[in-house]
């Protein structure tokens, strides 16, 4: 069913609503409110987070041949900013300084918002129910892992059979609007810490010192070599060095240099050996030098793993609702995380990609210059209501 007109309007404004007004992290009072605003009056059971100001809310389908042990989908939309400063050449653009929707999930939340409006008039349709989960702390906080914790898997009673999310994408423009991949659609992420310890002393005389800066110059280097010797090429990793410090004058050797990098790569197997072979190379390098390494690997999410037989599905519901042409098969994963990656551990379910990047283009996510086109908000949230439906039909069949 197309969404009306005046339904994508008033999304568009939900969604310029939230834009304006992001928030960071696992606590986003703020958004919170505007969300509970946008689902009240809906026959939802609604219940808050408790270590996050997350929302899940239930509804309950009323189909004729409901089974007694009903089913259960889960439909999630992420709902938190980034700390990057928004030039103001929208008019919608971020009023809280130092935090933006770089990312689009204000997007997501008006997606989700529509579909529950959608699926709220259509409940005689539903055969089981359906989980709307609303997630803070996607960027880095462990939000997903949290809801998890809180039941949200389980919020319908039994726990759902199928989860069903979609991402925003600007800045890469693809052939069709929605995209799709069967298996690994998403890569790990994980972050290393290294610091390397010397002593410090005069620039002048560095035997007089254990210089650590060349050290971990080295250490970068012998990263980028680890993952082209140490990792199948058929299953790479990438590590990128984004944060290098050392020093506070340049004729001063100092104690310590540091670097912090992203590790991201596809499989299970290619994460936990980079848990093994990359902290190995720090401290190996840091003790030929006669100096020491501390070392922090800390994974942050496992690999978004579709489940094939979801992904049919997802697939078979978008072409019949926006025709061929606008659904791709995606043939390679993307570089980028995603902590519906947790769900996707519990239970069978797809992650999809829209492209919203405008007609006059734009940079890609978690830029400044990020810019999201508002077509998609009805056509996404009609996505997310027919495979809601598809999906619980198929389990009820």
């Amino acid at each position: 069913m197309a969404i009306t007109d005046a339904a994508q309007a008033d999304l568009v404004r939900l969604r310029r609503e939230l834009h304006s007004a992001p928030e960071v992290g696992l606590d986003l009072p703020g958004t919170q409110r505007t969300l509970l605003a946008e689902l009240a009056g809906l026959p939802l059971e609604i219940t808050l987070g408790r270590g996050s100001t997350s929302i899940t809310a239930v509804l309950r389908g009323t189909h004729p041949e409901r089974p007694e042990h009903a089913p259960a989908v889960l439909l999630r939309s992420d709902m938190d900013g980034l700390p990057v400063t928004e030039p103001d050449t929208l008019s919608f653009h971020s009023q809280n300084s130092g935090t933006m929707h770089a990312c689009g999930h204000d997007l997501h939340m008006a997606m989700l918002i529509g579909a529950a409006r959608e699926l709220s008039t259509r409940r005689d349709e539903l055969c089981g129910d359906v989980v709307l989960m609303f997630q803070p702390g996607e960027e880095g906080c462990g939000g997903a892992a949290l809801m998890i914790e809180e039941g949200v898997l389980d919020a319908a009673g039994p726990r759902v059979s199928s989860a069903f999310g979609l991402h925003v994408f600007t800045g890469d423009p693809r052939p069709a609007r929605f995209g799709f991949r069967a298996g690994t659609a998403m890569a790990f992420a994980a972050s290393l810490d290294v610091t390397i310890i010397g002593r410090g002393g005069h620039g002048s005389a560095p035997h007089l010192a254990s210089d650590p800066v060349p050290t971990v110059a080295e250490a970068v280097l012998a990263l980028q070599s680890a993952t082209t010797r140490r990792f199948n090429a058929l299953d790479p990793v990438v590590v990128t060095v984004g944060l290098l410090s050392a020093g506070t004058a340049s004729n001063i050797i100092p104690d310590s240099a540091h670097l912090a990098a992203t590790v991201r790569g596809f499989s299970h197997a290619s994460h936990e050996l980079a848990a093994e072979v990359l902290p190995t190379i720090a401290h190996g390098i840091a003790a030929a030098h006669g100096q020491r390494a501390e070392v922090t690997f800390r994974p942050e999410f496992p690999p978004v793993v579709n489940t094939a037989s979801e992904v049919a599905i997802a697939i078979d519901v978008a072409r019949s609702l926006f025709g061929a042409e606008q659904v791709e098969e995606l043939e390679n994963p993307k570089t980028a995380s995603e902590d519906f990656a947790e769900i996707l551990e519990l239970v069978p379910g797809v992650f999809g990609f829209v492209d919203a990047t405008p007609a006059e283009g734009s940079d890609y996510n978690h830029s400044p210059h990020a810019v999201y086109d508002d077509a998609v908000l009805g056509a996404g949230a009609t996505l997310h209501a027919e495979f809601a439906i598809a999906r619980l039909a198929a389990l009820c069949s």
